[in-house]
């Protein structure tokens, strides 16, 4: 089982993890630590998989995961919920003990947030669209409701696309350039003609540093180049596979 872990975060209160495709029961194009109930996947696997994560990461606690649909959308989590029954939103945050808040990736960046002190913690789902409506800065004002200062609040960006995987055409860099013109920086022109290669994690932690937040880190691991480590949604898409697995962050207070 693949799981790395942030500096940052790392404290006794707290118990995290971004975890790989390893480790898990699931058989094909889900190998084999899937943990997306929305995939076509064998249900029962999907469970067996998402225990597996929390015995992993913190025995006896409850993982609860959103229905992601790419908003800036954050929730406050009081209570868990059963498998996919989550909220529609893209970030969480939660100070009760023994909840894990798990992030759901195969290409999108799974940030992570603790404020260790206040015993506070946060958890988003940062696709292009989610990064640039303000998903972070979401999970952020979620946790500053909860009792977080952000001058205290670590973060953590997981495993996701690099920017050599990740072309893009015209429109989609001209949509980060009206938003701000600064935003043209994490494009890069690609081999084909109008097109460029976009750096989603280089955006999350701009806006993440912007955030003024105590400490941002990088995993800085390729989920599209890793095929043995991660799941890819693009690297499914290209291979014109009808499905694929889902990755797990999550974050979960002692």
């Amino acid at each position: 089982m693949l799981i790395l872990t942030a500096p940052s975060l790392t404290s006794p209160a707290i118990a995290h993890g971004f975890f790989g495709r390893s480790g898990g029961v699931s058989k094909g194009i889900f190998a084999s630590l899937n943990c997306g109930p929305g995939s076509g996947d064998v249900r029962a696997d999907v469970v067996e998989n998402r225990r597996r994560v929390v015995e992993a990461l913190s025995p006896g606690a409850a993982l609860v995961t959103l229905y992601q649909v790419h908003s800036p959308q954050a929730v406050t989590v009081s209570e868990a919920w059963a498998i996919g029954e989550g909220p529609q939103a893209d970030a969480m945050a939660t100070n009760v003990p023994g909840i894990a808040l798990g992030i759901l990736t195969a290409d999108c960046a799974p940030v992570l947030f603790a404020d260790a002190d206040a015993r506070v913690i946060g958890a988003a789902h940062a696709g292009w669209k989610g990064a640039l409506g303000g998903v972070c800065e979401a999970a952020i004002a979620a946790m500053e409701a909860l009792g977080a200062n952000r001058a205290r609040i670590a973060a953590a960006i997981g495993p996701c696309i690099s920017q050599a995987n990740y072309e893009v055409g015209p429109e989609f860099r001209a949509r980060f350039v009206e938003s701000d013109a600064s935003h043209g920086r994490f494009f890069v022109t690609s081999e084909r003609a109008d097109h460029f290669r976009f750096d989603l994690e280089g955006f999350v932690f701009a806006r993440l540093r912007e955030a003024d937040l105590a400490s941002v880190d990088r995993v800085s691991a390729c989920t599209y180049a890793r095929e043995s480590d991660f799941f890819s949604f693009r690297r499914a898409t290209h291979r014109r596979q009808t499905d694929y697995g889902r990755q797990i962050s999550a974050i979960a207070l002692r």
